[in-house]
């Protein structure tokens, strides 16, 4: 019988906590944990595992060789943000909320627009990539949040709507200066799938790629099994220290996992709890109790931006629109301060593992 342990930084077993500070559609002071689960029967195989920083987190490759390629990696990750990371003021995406003229976009920037695009068009601005004015206008950690008023909302509301840019070639035009692109809730899971077909490049048919809780894997682990990602339960930080204990376990196969969820912060008022998560469509906190989603996919891009969009939407309406359209998602809901249920589709369930 092989033993299934977890345990932190330790190879070949490992725990890592996604922390991300952003506000939805972004995930807002999200801090969740994806624990890599593997057996620790004897080794069938040479693997080797990489673990680095990028984009303001970490990252965690394993697959089926001992040829190492940090360098390669560290290489692709650092060309990625010249593109995509609004932390880098050179970069793309930069230089275009900056409304610097003709600037030539890459086919990263045009994968992860065009991506967002139809994704924001099916769930009806549920996602949305020009949220970011509304972003700016709450500030990180909702510190402003006192001052918000309806008219500001209102204002700049104007400025938010997908269907405000477009790119037309290798430029993107945006019909109101004042609109600011923030991909932040899309990019990370496209990075995880960037760094696999980097991989798969290399010849490599077993891995694992992760990047800040964003998961895509193929084949099987170092012991001939199924590659096993555990999820957190709801307990609340209300202490500011992260307590992790797995909801479930989530064995995966060629197959992306995305999770984002707002447990570990959140506000009362009124007697109500709000996770802090801004609908752009209303650019307003959401008043739902829906604390987590966690979308299974073939791609990661696509599982981070579902997962983001059903944390806008709240469960009744991101289970509806789930089953309506075929995508695979796990919530949890709570009930009262201290109790939740789960709901999840049909097809989720294949991918539960019965024990851990």
């Amino acid at each position: 019988m092989c033993e299934t342990k977890y345990a932190a930084f330790q190879f070949p077993i490992l725990i890592f906590t996604k922390t991300k500070i952003f506000i939805m559609p972004q995930r807002f002071l999200v801090i969740l944990s994806v624990i890599i689960l593997l057996s620790s029967c004897k080794q069938q195989a040479d693997y080797t595992q990489l673990l680095g920083f990028t984009q303001g987190t970490t990252y965690n490759i394993i697959y089926d060789s001992p040829d190492h390629y940090r360098a390669e990696i560290d290489s692709l990750l650092a060309e990625f943000d010249t593109s995509l990371s609004s932390y880098n003021q050179a970069s793309i995406i930069s230089r275009i909320n900056r409304n610097e003229e003709e600037v030539q976009v890459d086919e990263f920037f045009k994968t992860v627009f065009n991506t967002s695009q139809e994704i924001s068009k099916l769930s009806d601005g549920a996602f949305d990539i020009t949220v970011g004015p509304i972003v700016r206008a709450y500030g990180f950690g909702f510190s402003n949040r006192e001052t918000i008023s309806t008219d500001l909302i209102d204002s700049l509301l104007e400025f938010v709507d997908y269907n405000l840019v477009r790119l037309e070639g290798n430029l993107v035009i945006k019909d109101h200066l004042n609109t600011r692109l923030d991909v932040n809730a899309i990019a990370q899971g496209y990075a995880v799938d960037v760094l696999a077909e980097y991989l798969e490049s290399r010849g490599r048919q077993n891995y694992l790629v992760e990047i800040g809780g964003e998961v895509k894997t193929k084949g099987l682990n170092r012991t001939g099994e199924l590659w096993r990602v555990g999820v957190d339960k709801p307990i609340d930080d209300t202490a500011g220290v992260a307590q992790h204990e797995l909801q479930a376990v989530i064995a995966l196969q060629n197959k992306s996992l995305a999770t984002s969820g707002n447990y570990r912060k959140f506000y009362i008022e009124n007697g109500v709890k709000y996770a802090h998560t801004i609908d752009p469509r209303i650019g307003m906190p959401v008043q739902h109790k829906l604390l987590s989603a966690t979308v299974v996919a073939d791609d990661c891009m696509t599982a981070d931006a579902y997962a983001t969009a059903f944390m806008v939407m709240g469960a009744e309406e991101a289970l509806e629109f789930a089953n309506k359209n075929g995508i695979d998602v796990y919530l949890i809901v709570a009930d009262t301060d201290s109790t939740y249920t789960i709901q999840q589709t049909a097809g989720f369930k294949a991918f539960l593992a019965e024990e851990f």
